[in-house]
């Protein structure tokens, strides 16, 4: 018996993706954008039909916390806007997802990562993903990184269906008002120190739902995230990409 299984097991092969840092994504997917110079008019006319208000015409620039990563703006621009395949757009501060002109990455900014995350989650991390109202599609894509293509796992990152196993939270959604208490008690649930990211452009700007009677995004007024997750929805390598840089680890 345990022959034949290890025959089928040997049948399958390698199907995890051996390195993950050489990851490389389909020229179709829309990441980190980068903006040329552009006419003062072309470019309000795309802040007028940005639908989420991450496209701004002075100081010209694109907001990744609200980027619905629709391609509206790229097919206006004429050339001026363009958006790479680049997935690398996670940031531990707000204002590092404000792309402007000639920017060619999205810094991550090592010195202000707290130390007791390195420190004790390191070797292993516990994260307990909460939908605050979210879509579905960047919940998706996380529960994809720990697939076996991805295997998320072998670096001692997983997902707990509690809080009091977790070592911090994952939000989703633009945090609507019948998940605001529910988020606040998760919360509260996790033991110190925590983690808390921000996946995808709804959790971190409310997306276009912004200033909807429907939210209350209270909960980020006394809750500073660690992590930024761009994307609509995020991709499993922006969310992997992430987190190995707040954990200070190399995807070897």
């Amino acid at each position: 018996m345990i022959f034949s299984q290890l025959k089928v097991l040997r049948s399958h092969g390698r199907q995890s993706i051996k390195k993950l840092s050489a990851v490389e994504l389909s020229p179709m997917f829309r990441g980190r954008p980068e903006i040329g110079e552009m006419d003062p008019g072309l470019a309000a006319d795309i802040q007028a039909i940005c639908p989420s208000g991450a496209f701004r015409a002075e100081p010209l620039s694109i907001d990744l916390g609200r980027c619905a990563f629709c391609g509206e703006c790229a097919a206006m621009s004429g050339g001026a806007v363009k958006f790479t395949n680049d997935y690398r757009m996670a940031s531990n501060r707000r204002e590092n997802l404000i792309v402007r002109p000639g920017m060619k990455q999205v810094v991550f900014d090592e010195s202000a990562v707290r130390q007791e995350i390195c420190s004790r989650y390191r070797r292993a991390l516990k994260l307990r993903e909460v939908s605050a109202g979210g879509d579905n599609s960047t919940e998706m894509e996380l529960n994809a990184s720990m697939n076996v293509n991805f295997d998320f796992g072998r670096y001692g990152v997983e997902f707990t269906a509690s809080p009091r196993h977790a070592d911090g939270l994952v939000v989703s959604g633009p945090i609507t008002r019948n998940m605001h208490t529910a988020l606040d008690i998760c919360y509260c649930s996790v033991a110190e120190p925590k983690i808390v990211i921000a996946a995808g452009y709804d959790a971190i700007s409310g997306g276009i739902f912004a200033g909807s009677p429907a939210l209350n995004r209270e909960f980020f007024d006394h809750v500073r995230p660690d992590l930024y997750l761009p994307g609509n929805p995020v991709h499993p390598m922006t969310f992997i990409d992430g987190v190995m840089k707040l954990l200070r680890r190399q995807m070897k």
